[in-house]
């Protein structure tokens, strides 16, 4: 069943189903990007219009063309300026991206990609919860449990990893190597959280909403976040990266996040052959598996471009987004449980029987 925002008409209807049929030799039965063909025109979603002056006006294309690395820029002067201040590294980068969300929230507003991808409240009320819970809270406890804890059993078994990290570069150079080293861990985890049933029951929380905006960037579970910070910060900690040069990199991971995830009207132009921004990972939250399965990058898309996974179709938009299973539970408490219920997780089940 498709979502109630999504066009019904047979035309529409049959070119999904035809993008659903399986391809053999796929692990999920379904094509790489490189076996995607572009193909026609899509035809548009109703309620599918531009920005209010995305296509009439300059200001509206400046805003489209030169949004992301201006508040990029924006927030990585706030915490340069605040750390020269004497500001408490974690303040002045809070403080950064927070400037970032409110942006990206102004954006949104002003110049949507597609107006009926606008939250609801119940959408708000959970990505919220998700946000504070899984996104701020559990670092936080992560940091402090795992941290110490492997710490303690490198230092009990006289291994010392902390000084693997070339403390003696500029603070920018050390967040640009975190995040290419981050992301390749990253990319290749993201590969099997779609791989791997087991770990797509949990990714499934993260892929269920039918809409896409900056909230709804940290809906995941806590156990698939909990291996994500294994992968993208803990090693990164162990081995003695500097406050400031993680704080740098999280200011990047998480305004680029934010416009990631965004209902922003955008056009990053060569942009896109470097980050993984919003035209990129919508893509990737394509209902149908052989759209959605690429654009892995968590912050990059060089990773997905070298092996081969970066899809971005230039004469079609994407469709419906979420699961094939459309009737998978979408609130906070509830999807604390979805992966350990049988059957909710359909959507690589169903696309292998289609």
């Amino acid at each position: 069943m498709l979502p109630a925002h999504c066009d019904r008409s047979p035309i529409y209807v049959q070119q999904v189903a035809v993008r659903y049929a399986g391809v053999a030799g796929h692990p999920f039965g379904v094509p790489y990007a490189a076996d995607m063909p572009d193909g026609p025109e899509s035809p548009s979603e109703p309620g599918d219009t531009k920005s209010l002056a995305g296509n009439r006006t300059l200001s509206g294309r400046f805003v489209m063309g030169g949004s992301y690395p201006a508040v990029l820029s924006l927030a990585f002067a706030i915490f340069a300026v605040l750390m020269a201040a004497g500001v408490h590294v974690t303040l002045a980068s809070y403080a950064a991206v927070l400037t970032g969300a409110a942006l990206v929230t102004l954006h949104e507003l002003k110049l949507p990609y597609r107006s009926e991808w606008r939250p609801s409240p119940d959408d708000v009320r959970t990505d919220v919860s998700f946000m504070l819970a899984i996104q701020v809270a559990l670092p936080l406890l992560l940091s402090f449990l795992a941290v110490i804890a492997i710490a303690n059993v490198l230092k009990d078994a006289g291994i010392a990893i902390d000084g693997l990290w070339p403390h003696d570069q500029p603070i920018a150079v050390q967040a640009a190597l975190m995040l290419v080293l981050a992301d390749l861990l990253r990319y290749w985890l993201h590969r099997a959280f779609h791989k791997f049933e087991s770990m797509w029951r949990f990714h499934a929380v993260h892929h269920s909403p039918h809409r896409l905006y900056w909230v709804n960037v940290g809906r995941f579970h806590p156990i698939e976040k909990s291996v994500q910070y294994c992968a993208d910060a803990l090693p990164f900690v162990l081995v003695g990266v500097g406050g400031e040069a993680l704080a740098a990199y999280f200011v990047f991971y998480a305004v680029n996040g934010f416009y990631q995830h965004s209902n922003c009207d955008v056009r990053l132009g060569p942009l896109n052959h470097l980050v993984s921004g919003p035209e990129l990972h919508r893509w990737h939250h394509s209902m149908i598996p052989a759209e959605s399965d690429n654009n892995f990058g968590n912050n990059l898309i060089v990773w997905d471009t070298l092996f081969g996974t970066r899809y971005l179709p230039s004469r079609r938009k994407v469709g419906p987004l979420g699961l094939i299973n459309q009737d998978y539970p979408l609130g906070f408490m509830t999807q604390m449980r979805t992966p350990f219920v049988a059957g909710l997780d359909k959507a690589k089940a169903a696309e292998q029987n289609r």
